[in-house]
């Protein structure tokens, strides 16, 4: 690239204080810090990124019980512009075991079916159906889409399990060997109408759109077996072609236009497995590719694939926490590997949107058993006092949602801890910087584009002592100088002066 003079403004922020387990810098010593050059391309900008959202599933299915008003407290945490400003939901229609089941799914697992009648159940009579079902996960449909713009608002419609009566083992857990496919042999265009019949029921009563249907979840995996905690289900790439084709058939024949995604693999590897394994004419009814990066290998080849084929990609569900780190809500460490793993997966793989798998999770009752898997921590045993507590990992992930807008566009940059989006209508541009490590960054961001002329910028830190802390609106121009503490996320928003 051919650098135009470059104006210079200094920016300095100071971001830093470790989180527990590491050496902060003391006061009285003369702290180093590592130059890192942040060089931008505007030369090739990714296609419009339509958000950020995350799954309902297991929290709705409990938090849109509780009590008020801590369940709109939580949907304003969630989906409010004043909170993380979430535009994306994945919607999880429930299997559900058969009635008189045991207990053993873990809390919020247990997410109903809309069936009745499982004997001889017929998906075209109206008394096979419970509409009354799922009334913590339609609740959350109804508070989403108050919250959010239709502009904005994507939903999608997604399955962890068929029914009970559907499956082989009688459960929706999975199969009793894990590595067999759950649903019952010639069953594909049942469980299709099912899901079919369920979405549009869901768009009519609520007033609300699903774009896509993914049928089948992290499908050619061991996990899935009889006595597992939760709704899953195998099936071979074999089987994936069948259901995919038997559910486009479906879609037709009831004169929906709700887009088929999938496969929803748990990550990049086994991705290309199925990919591979499937029919021509699953992959030609699939629209949306969907993937977790649950595993960091393979992450550009997913990126391939979507370009090829001309397929969307959505990065559909992830979430970690480091090994070892004990549940915490203030400790940095869960919230800086977030920050990392959207840096790296919005880097590598170019996907449209980014979604968590749960927002919020059940506050653990061991503490040496525990993690620090959500952003949110709440107790899902109290639904009429309910008590909730927000993680250092829900302010790292507002560095990014509150300022990466749909319809920004990514642009490549030369530092692997750095996500650079732009409005493309305004010129606005956000860069987010992770400081994963122990030392100090002197951060050399450089953004050549004579057209911008001088900006406006303003800082926005998550650190051990604050959260999204603002600095003052500063002159900027091309090249802007950010200190960069130990263990930080930073969000800088340049905007250019009218």
């Amino acid at each position: 690239m051919r650098f135009r003079k470059i104006l210079r403004y200094m920016v300095v922020i100071g971001l830093g204080v470790l989180a527990s387990g590491a050496h902060a810098e003391h006061a009285d010593e003369k702290a180093a810090s590592v130059p890192v050059a942040i060089n931008v391309d505007w030369r090739h900008p990714a296609p419009p990124f339509e958000g950020w959202g995350t799954a309902l599933a297991w929290f709705a299915h409990v938090t849109g019980k509780f009590a008020e008003p801590q369940r709109t407290r939580l949907a304003d945490l969630l989906y409010g512009r004043d909170g993380l400003a979430l535009n994306i939901a994945r919607y999880n229609i429930g299997g559900g075991n058969a009635p008189g089941t045991p207990s053993y799914l873990r809390p919020g697992g247990d997410i109903p079916g809309f069936w009745r009648k499982p004997d001889g159940w017929n998906p075209d009579a109206d008394d096979a159906w419970d509409w009354s079902a799922d009334a913590g996960q339609r609740w959350w449909l109804d508070a989403i889409k108050a919250r959010v713009t239709p502009r904005d608002l994507i939903l999608e419609a997604f399955s962890n399990s068929p029914p009970y009566f559907m499956t082989r083992s009688g459960l929706v857990s999975g199969n009793v060997n894990g590595l067999e496919d759950n649903l019952l042999p010639g069953f594909e265009t049942q469980f299709a109408k099912y899901l079919a019949r369920v979405t549009a029921e869901l768009e009519r009563r609520h007033g609300i759109r699903f774009r896509t249907l993914s049928p089948v979840n992290e499908p050619n995996t061991p996990y899935w077996f009889s006595t597992n905690k939760q709704e899953g289900a195998h099936w071979s790439p074999e089987a994936q072609s069948r259901m995919f084709i038997a559910l486009a058939k479906v879609l037709t024949e009831y004169g929906m236009k709700t887009e088929i995604s999938g496969p929803d693999e748990t990550n990049p590897q086994t991705f290309f497995v199925d990919w591979v394994g499937l029919s021509p004419d699953a992959k030609s009814v699939i629209r949306q590719l969907n993937v977790h990066t649950y595993e960091w290998i393979g992450k550009s080849g997913v990126r391939d694939i979507a370009e090829t084929s001309g397929k969307r990609l959505w990065m559909s569900e992830v979430d970690l926490s480091p090994s070892n780190v004990r549940e915490d809500v203030n400790d940095m460490r869960p919230a800086i590997a977030l920050a990392q793993q959207i840096v790296t997966d919005i880097n590598s793989m170019n996907p449209r949107a980014w979604v968590l798998w749960q927002a919020i999770e059940n506050r653990s009752s061991d503490p040496k058993n525990s993690s620090n898997w959500g952003l949110i921590k709440a107790d899902f045993s109290n639904l009429e006092r309910p008590d909730y507590q927000i993680t250092k990992k829900f302010w790292a992930f507002a560095n990014f949602t509150r300022f990466i807008r749909p319809g920004f566009r990514f642009l490549k940059s030369d530092n692997p801890d750095a996500l650079v989006a732009e409005n493309p209508e305004t010129h606005e541009v956000v860069i987010v910087a992770v400081n994963p490590g122990i030392v100090s960054r002197m951060l050399d961001i450089r953004l050549p584009d004579a057209k911008r002329g001088t900006m406006t910028c303003k800082t926005y830190m998550t650190r051990a002592e604050d959260s999204l802390a603002t600095s003052k609106p500063a002159s900027c121009g091309a090249r802007l100088s950010v200190h960069a503490r130990p263990m930080s996320v930073v969000t800088v928003v340049a905007t250019p002066r009218q």
